[in-house]
């Protein structure tokens, strides 16, 4: 009994809706840049899926070199806990830890609305009341300023009721080249219709590190081929003859896992009184039974190998990821962190060699990419490394756009890759 009941917390998590993906562009009506956002500075944001802040020069990848040679290169970017996908492409657009945004993983569940978020259920995904913050995009367009994405996490649910301007629901089978057209297209629009913030989002890079691992030769074709792209984006922008700034990063890093030895489910959980959510680095348990939280926790900690195990009161302040900051109250009332390379693996099947998720202030692998340039930038600088909450008061700041809602990130960064 125990094992289905498991097995049947962990559908939850991976039950996804299968509506037919749509590839057109959206676009909401009606909307204008105001004289005043006219005369704004243009931002193209990059993000490279899973690029680790070592890969363009473990990997030779000589367009960026020579771009960020240009402007600025960090010496990494550092990924807010847990270094995932979901949590980290919204944290870089809103400048808050996932506990404070709400989107605490790609998959988590929420005893409030005793209900699973998914990224791979689209019903979810495209619901605005998931997301937490002021995205970029929201900022910008409440300002009459217009914004454009082509993929990121959050940019297809109308959050506090706005979406981009010009935006598209998530697929991979787009050509790159047709990408380029419509950023470029974008660029062309007459003045009060052209959008000054644009999105963009490249995935491949993850999915080679993903199946074969970071240090493997089908990870050095992708990371080359997102350089031979990034080099017709840029050209095919140049050609618009506008004043681009570009900022090029990526949501996390890649190690190597051990697969041969990875960890079950350990016997203190009884799923009878929690509800399991997660698994590989990560996972959280989510009382039933309120009363069985010491008890389980002290047995946890007894036979915990190649874990730790915290209670939401007491997780390590560097990871901004308990009590004090899960303003949506989604984190788990036990947290289960494995340390690299070990992964919980609650299924028959071996997982990838490749994967993110750790501490990354104990595993560097995880650190991601941070590259800048454009017209507003300083010219050949290395500044060290940041985490990723200082991105979105940047980019705020490059496009004149004021905030006053509380974010964690500060205007540090500012100060120091501006002109």
């Amino acid at each position: 009994m125990k094992r289905y009941l498991f097995l049947f917390s962990l559908l939850l998590f991976s039950t996804a809706t299968t509506a037919q993906v749509d590839t057109a562009q959206h676009v909401i009506p009606n909307r204008r840049n105001s004289p005043e956002q006219q005369q704004k500075p243009y931002v193209i944001m990059i993000s490279a899926d899973g690029f680790r802040y070592d890969y363009a020069d473990k990997y030779n990848a000589v367009n960026l070199q020579a771009l960020r040679a240009q402007g600025v290169q960090a010496e990494s970017m550092i990924p807010s806990f847990p270094s995932k996908t979901f949590p980290n492409h919204y944290t870089l657009v809103t400048g808050m830890y996932p506990a404070t945004h709400g989107l605490i993983n790609n998959y988590f569940y929420d005893p409030q609305r005793k209900e699973a978020y998914s990224m791979r259920d689209r019903n979810k995904v495209e619901d605005g009341t998931w997301y937490g913050g002021v995205p970029l995009w929201v900022l910008a367009e409440q300002q009459q300023m217009l914004t454009a994405s082509y993929y990121w996490v959050g940019s297809e649910a109308p959050i506090k009721g706005v979406l981009p301007t010009y935006y598209y629901q998530y697929n991979e089978d787009v050509p790159f080249e047709e990408r380029v057209k419509t950023v470029r297209q974008w660029l062309q629009l007459p003045d009060d219709q052209r959008p000054h913030l644009i999105t963009f989002y490249l995935p491949e890079v993850d999915h080679a590190g993903h199946s074969f691992g970071p240090d493997a030769p089908e990870t050095k074709a992708a990371v080359e081929e997102l350089d031979a792209h990034i080099r017709l984006l840029t050209d095919a922008v140049a050609t618009t003859g506008l004043p681009v700034n570009y900022i090029f990063v990526s949501d996390h890093g890649m190690t190597l896992l051990d697969v041969d030895n990875t960890l079950p489910l350990p016997a203190a959980v009884d799923t009878a009184k929690f509800l399991v959510s997660g698994g590989g680095m990560v996972v959280e348990l989510h009382a039933k039974d309120r009363s069985a939280i010491r008890s389980t926790y002290r047995k946890l900690k007894r036979e915990a190998k190649g874990y730790k195990v915290y209670r939401k009161q007491n997780m390590p302040k560097h990871l901004h990821y308990g009590a004090k900051e899960d303003v949506y109250h989604r984190i788990g009332d036990i947290l289960l962190l494995t340390e690299a390379p070990k992964v919980f693996n609650f299924s028959a099947r071996k997982p990838s060699p490749g994967a993110h998720g750790y501490d990354p202030e104990a595993v560097k692998d995880m650190h991601a990419t941070f590259y800048a340039w454009g017209p507003a930038f300083r010219k050949g600088i290395k500044v060290p490394a940041f985490r990723n909450i200082q991105v979105y008061p940047l980019v705020a700041e490059l496009l004149g756009l004021p905030y006053t809602h509380k974010i964690d990130g500060t205007k540090a960064l500012v100060k120091v890759v501006l002109l």
